[in-house]
């Protein structure tokens, strides 16, 4: 990065990916400019990525977004130059529209999609909305806090959300780039931990990760063994199909729910008997507002929950996202800024 321009790995059409020197520029009014450190790789990058969203290209994808505040537009109040900060998938509400107004941030109809409205974190350089920043805590590393922006962020929100009572059953469907969070917060938090994945062999991690009990769903029927627990009380869903969905459903107590936050093309088919009876729901959330995400990167600093991470140098960023997206990442891509 000079004084004038800065690198950025950004894609030119759907499929192609392109390292770029960009002009660099000023925040316009209630922006800032961050000198990015770290920037996760995120399945969701692939809405950038396949073009699945009306995108005008070039565009940088990348939305698990560390650094530090190089320039202030006009009208910012509450941030400082020099301060790290976060920027995750939700670029900042509007703050006036009815659902602003009523304090759902999440849901401002405004809401822009970092990396997807506007360029991301593929960059060492990028101009984010002040108004959907999130603090970063001094005792986590930019490296360990890019993932719990949007992986971290996402199941800590749900968790969070979801009703459940310290001591409550709470089965963890997935042990993957979100799971692998899901379970370290689910038992950070005080609940009775199961996880549930295909496989006898991640057994021994789920334990690590701090499940009390693993279900191999593919030696195991997961709702048999979930009602042999007692129910669970909430099933956090970060598996993307939809049939499992359907096979683990009925493992809920009588008012449990299912949250859905693994996003997949399959239809999810849940029985009106299975919700009738019982009063079980079936419910998706979409990550955090920025309040959320400050306290997912303390809780995250105070407990010691931390991804799972592989790094590579920003021009390995095609090659990181190859990775990521056929599943073979352990369990986070996090791309660096250092030469």
């Amino acid at each position: 990065m000079s004084a004038t321009t800065y690198r950025a790995v950004e894609v030119t059409k759907p499929g192609e990916f392109s390292l770029a020197n960009k002009p660099l520029r000023d925040p316009g009014p209630g922006q800032v400019r961050i000198r990015v450190e770290a920037c996760g790789v995120c399945h969701s990058d692939a809405a950038t990525v396949d073009g699945l969203f009306p995108i005008e290209w070039p565009r940088v994808p990348g939305h698990e977004v560390v650094g530090k505040i190089d320039a202030l537009g006009s009208g910012v109040q509450g941030w400082t130059l020099g301060q790290r900060v976060g920027v995750g998938f939700l670029a900042g509400s509007c703050g006036y529209c009815e659902f602003c107004r009523n304090g759902d941030l999440v849901n401002c109809k405004n809401q822009e999609y970092t990396g997807i409205h506007h360029d991301g974190g593929y960059a060492e350089a990028m101009i984010a909305k002040a108004s959907g920043l999130i603090s970063v805590p001094d005792d986590l590393t930019s490296v360990a806090a890019a993932p719990l922006l949007c992986a971290g962020l996402t199941t800590f929100s749900a968790l969070r959300n979801a009703g459940a009572k310290v001591g409550d059953l709470i089965a963890v469907l997935g042990i993957g780039g979100l799971g692998h969070l899901g379970v370290q917060y689910a038992r950070h938090m005080g609940f009775n931990v199961a996880a549930i994945a295909r496989g006898a062999d991640k057994g021994e991690l789920a334990k690590k990760l701090g499940a009390h009990h693993y279900i191999d769903s593919a030696a195991t029927d997961p709702v048999a063994a979930l009602q042999a627990l007692g129910g669970a009380q909430v099933i956090l869903v970060t598996a993307s199909s939809g049939k499992v969905v359907s096979q683990t459903f009925k493992g809920l107590r009588p008012n449990g729910v299912a949250v859905v936050v693994g996003i997949g093309p399959e239809a999810i088919e849940v029985s009106s008997m299975d919700l009738i009876f019982g009063n079980r729901k079936l419910e998706g959330a979409l990550t955090g507002d920025p309040a959320t995400g400050d306290a997912t990167l303390r809780f995250s600093a105070l407990s010691g929950v931390s991804a799972i991470i592989e790094t590579a140098p920003l021009e390995k960023a095609p090659e990181a996202y190859a990775k990521m997206i056929a599943g073979k990442a352990r369990f986070r891509m996090v791309l660096t800024m250092d030469r």
